[in-house]
């Protein structure tokens, strides 16, 4: 499986790496502008992600933003619903605000509450069918 984390936050990219190293190979980036470009890299070599991981407050391009673009270039591409990348939006904040906006208006698969706890971060796997 292929994974995407996107996070600004050194400490927090790490453990996510250090969590989903096992389930798959994993790239990391620091933006929604850089996960924007790799998701497009992705596609573009017939290797999409199959999850991808958008913490919601990063500088440059926050993750709403580049899941609204994510979600839009799926539709382009031609990705069929049940074919879409699965994306869980991670943040420090748990505020329906964002939650809200994450599910209903930028289309992710779930959503985690930091600190990632990894037993919760393999049920939300579990749910969202990328660990079968």
């Amino acid at each position: 499986m292929r994974i995407l984390i996107a996070e600004d936050d050194f400490t927090s990219r790490r453990l996510m790496q250090k969590l989903l190293a096992p389930l798959g190979d994993c790239d990391v980036v620091v933006n929604g502008a850089e996960a924007v470009e790799a998701f497009e890299a992705a596609h573009a070599e017939g290797r999409p992600y199959r999850l991808i991981c958008l913490d919601i407050m990063m500088p440059e391009m926050d993750g709403q933003q580049a899941l609204k673009i994510l979600r839009r270039r799926e539709g382009e591409l031609g990705v069929a619903p049940r074919d879409e990348a699965r994306v869980l939006m991670t943040t420090a904040l748990d505020q329906p605000r964002d939650v809200i906006e994450a599910f209903y208006r930028g289309g992710c698969t779930d959503y985690l509450v930091k600190p990632i706890d990894k037993q919760v971060l393999l049920e939300k796997l579990r749910e969202c069918r990328v660990l079968d």
